[in-house]
């Protein structure tokens, strides 16, 4: 083998082991790919949705489990108007047109070093020229309730 196809040989082994999907990454569009075929059946289908939302948050190790149903306990309760649902395999909130307001990312799905709260575009966060859409939670202290109650109760204002 000459050394230009060695370098080469070498070069598009490396992009293709960097360019792509982690099995986390992969996983994830699996579920998403899976939920679009229950929601086609389903069809804004509120107790399906919210079965399939605490199916997921049963599966999750702690403390993603309990911060999980938290997160749901108080967007139920201070956005009644969102439907529950899974979103890549994570619970998720949508609107009445189905666009995704919120969900929660939990640490575990990602091996991350913390849960993630996270708005979409759909969300009425706006604040001036740029604004947060995105929340570490590594615990659910009163005050990070407080704040995410103010946050939900703003993203559907």
């Amino acid at each position: 083998m000459s050394a230009d196809k060695s370098t080469t040989k070498k070069a598009s082994t490396k992009a293709k082991a960097s360019d792509g999907f982690t099995a986390e990454e992969r996983a994830a569009m699996k579920e998403r790919a899976k939920e679009l075929k229950a929601e086609a059946r389903a069809s804004k289908d509120r107790a399906a949705g919210e079965a399939d939302l605490l199916a997921k948050i049963a599966e999750m190790p702690e403390p993603d489990h309990g911060m999980a149903e938290r997160i749901h306990a108080l967007v139920t309760a201070n956005a009644p108007g969102l439907m529950p649902k899974t979103w890549y395999g994570m619970p998720a909130y949508a609107d009445k047109d189905g666009k995704i307001v919120c969900f929660f990312q939990p640490a575990s799905k990602f091996n991350a070093r913390y849960g993630t709260l996270g708005f979409n575009d759909s969300a009425n966060l706006d604040d001036g020229a740029m604004w947060a859409t995105s929340f570490a939670l590594i615990e659910l202290t009163a005050d990070a309730e407080k704040k995410i109650v103010a946050l939900v109760r703003k993203a559907v204002s």
